[in-house]
């Protein structure tokens, strides 16, 4: 396994493993119709070309390749995107985590965590966070790193309402 920073030729990998994670994760918590949608890799695929091509980007992105080279995940992350409050004390936010299924478990996920706080602290956020949805069995996986349920919130995507939970760090040393 390795890890490491993202570059904009791995846009389109990003995209595959992005589309094909959601369908997996989400399956049965995110409406069909709403899923369907949000995990279209062609979707993905002008997301991370965007993101990957954007020099100005605040976006740290890191991928995780199994021992042949394949990309099997990724983490992003940058400034805490939610209100004053949390950024006031969680300045960095995991903004997503993505493995394949089938690499999920083998420590691929913890590394990428560490990879997102290395570079959160290197700019001076020694403090994160991350919002999962409430009814992601994976969202043990950051309780599981150290992160303390903050809270609990509905949100609007597209056209359904949907509950996620947020967990922090009040000091990511404990995952370098």
């Amino acid at each position: 396994m390795q890890i490491r920073p993202a570059l904009p030729a791995d846009a389109e990998a990003i995209a595959r493993v992005h589309a094909a994670s959601w369908q997996t994760t989400y399956a049965g918590i995110i409406p069909d119709a709403v899923l369907a949608r949000r995990s279209d890799p062609a979707r993905r695929l002008a997301q991370w070309q965007r993101i990957l091509n954007d020099p100005q980007t605040a976006e740290g992105v890191f991928v995780a390749e199994d021992d042949a080279g394949a990309l099997i995940g990724f983490a992003s992350c940058g400034p805490t995107r939610s209100g004053a409050d949390d950024a006031a004390r969680y300045p960095g936010e995991l903004y997503a985590i993505y493995l394949l299924q089938t690499a999920q478990g083998r420590g691929e996920g913890r590394a990428l965590v560490r990879a997102v706080a290395g570079r959160l602290a290197a700019q001076g956020m020694h403090a994160m966070l991350v919002w999962v949805l409430a009814d992601n069995p994976a969202r043990q996986f950051y309780a599981a790193l150290g992160g303390h349920f903050l809270r609990e919130q509905s949100f609007m995507m597209d056209d359904a309402e949907l509950r996620e939970a947020a967990y922090g760090w009040d000091d990511t040393s404990v995952l370098l």
